[in-house]
């Protein structure tokens, strides 16, 4: 048994100098004071002073966390992972992250709803980036991929919109074809696949096969032409054929500007 001699305060704000039997034996927050009524004459068993002392240990790393999450919406893994770091023992980690489940401020599920919401307003990610941006974040996949199978495909019809929305200013410099594969590959770099960039894609503005593929074809043309223009003819006319059908040409496309029926090479030798 110790009895408590006297409690006084630190400089540091809201912790206390435990003395017993006359001699300084640890210090305690004020909510630990608090907790065990520990004013002077109190008497303590060692089970005591030990659970006090626990109790002090998991109510500072709960404050570490509660602090943590303050900035900003975190995952259980994410607490855990931070609260590792500032060294806290697996007892006062479980403490702390039962304890701020339980206040409602710790809650995997509430954070992966509010993760799509705020992507859905102001993101630029997919379906499949977000699981897996979810899943570095400790989330379970499977309550991932339910939050996000629960989303209606219009709701992602506006992100995937934006995303390609600059490669609508291509038309008429590019081919169709190239185009539409741009904007594949750049949603698939988003996460977005399957039937949702299909839908996407058939929402995006219209890409013009008229005057607009003529000029994106002289465009390109032009260019092959100014890359081989020193080459042999028979190879000049290989290499400008590789150089379109890369670019998104048709056959019958490539096979007509080589012709000189898009533009005549004597107009294109002025460039």
């Amino acid at each position: 048994m110790a009895t408590i001699t006297s409690v006084t305060a630190q400089k540091r704000q809201h912790r206390y100098n435990l003395f017993l039997d006359g001699h300084y034996a640890f210090s305690v927050s004020e909510k630990t004071l608090a907790e065990f009524v520990l004013l002077k004459g109190k008497t303590l068993t060692d089970q005591q002073v030990a659970a006090i002392q626990q109790f002090d240990v998991d109510a500072k790393v709960s404050d570490l966390a509660a602090q943590y999450l303050s900035y900003e919406p975190r995952t259980v893994h994410e607490v855990s992972l931070y609260l590792t770091k500032k060294g806290a023992s697996p007892q006062a980690l479980a403490h702390a992250v039962a304890e701020l489940t339980d206040l409602g401020l710790l809650d995997d599920e509430a954070y992966v709803q509010l993760f799509i919401k705020h992507n859905l307003r102001v993101g630029s990610h997919g379906p499949m980036s977000l699981a897996r941006q979810l899943a570095q974040k400790g989330i379970a996949v499977e309550l991932a991929e339910n939050a996000l199978a629960a989303v209606p495909d219009d709701d992602w019809l506006p992100i995937g919109q934006k995303i390609i929305r600059s490669l609508t200013s291509q038309v008429g410099k590019l081919s169709s074809r190239e185009v539409s594969r741009k904007m594949q590959a750049k949603l698939r770099s988003h996460g977005f696949s399957g039937d949702l960039l299909t839908t996407i894609l058939a929402s995006a503005e219209p890409v013009s096969e008229g005057d607009d593929e003529l000029e994106a074809l002289k465009r390109q043309g032009i260019k092959a032409y100014k890359r081989f223009r020193r080459l042999p003819a028979a190879q000049q006319q290989q290499k400008m054929r590789q150089y379109l059908y890369q670019h998104g040409f048709s056959g019958n496309q490539i096979s007509a500007f080589l012709a000189g029926e898009i533009i005549s090479f004597s107009e294109l030798a002025e460039y």
